[in-house]
């Protein structure tokens, strides 16, 4: 795994699938390649007094079908290679549900649970200043992903708000309610799972208070997913059944 490659393999799956819907290369050769792609510094003053330096990333892979769109994720392992790939997953999948948008995807390498709140922010800030330029409810709208959450949605908010002069919540997603967040956004991705299964248990003709779940997680689709199939009647699992 230590030269495992997020783009790559993306290209991988890529090639395959046309191959599979019988595409020639150049039918798709312009999705093998992200639109832009911006790597930034983030110089932040930690609480006692030392500078580190961040980076970050952002990734426009495609507007061809509107704004990019895609989350922002904090995690140590963070890099231009997986945000890229990430990047050119969100494409592909607005493409599938006909979203009217393109992909995206951001990081910063950082241990957000080494951070206190005040070096988060600082963090959070410092980032939108350095893609300010590329960011915006008709050019590229973040989301929360990986360790973010909508406070540092709020942050992001704020921070182009000081930058272009006017308050735009469009310009992210994720944000809590009190800021012009969405009520239920939270749960939408382990909704999603929930409409997933019930749609599957339909065209198989499986009842879905016969299945048993085991989940694998615990970020929104995980957590959201072990709240709402059980509301649903799918079983958790026998007591020691997972360690």
């Amino acid at each position: 795994m230590a030269n495992y490659n997020p783009y790559e393999n993306m290209l991988d799956v890529l090639d395959k699938a046309a191959q599979v819907l019988g595409y020639q290369k150049k039918d798709y050769e312009f999705v093998r390649y992200p639109e832009r792609e911006l790597t930034v510094s983030i110089p932040i003053r930690m609480d006692d007094g030392h500078v580190e330096v961040f980076s970050g990333y952002r990734v426009q892979h495609s507007t061809a079908r509107g704004a990019a769109k895609g989350g922002i994720r904090f995690h140590p392992q963070s890099d231009e290679n997986e945000v890229k790939a990430l990047a050119a997953w969100m494409t592909i999948k607005n493409a599938i549900g006909n979203i009217p948008y393109g992909g995206a995807k951001g990081g910063i390498r950082v241990d957000p649970h080494k951070l206190s709140k005040r070096e988060l922010e600082r963090l959070t800030r410092g980032y939108v200043r350095k893609i300010y330029p590329i960011i915006g409810p008709d050019k590229d709208v973040p989301a929360p992903d990986v360790n973010t959450n909508g406070q540092i949605m709020a942050w992001i908010a704020d921070e182009y708000a000081a930058l272009s002069g006017s308050w735009q919540p469009g310009v992210v997603t994720g944000k809590p309610l009190a800021t012009g967040g969405s009520l239920g956004r939270n749960e939408a991705t382990g909704r999603g799972l929930l409409f997933t299964l019930q749609t599957w248990c339909e065209r198989n003709h499986k009842d879905i208070r016969n299945l048993t779940m085991a989940v694998q997680g615990f970020g929104n689709v995980g957590s959201g997913g072990a709240r709402l199939l059980p509301q649903e009647g799918v079983n958790s699992p026998p007591s020691g059944a997972i360690t």
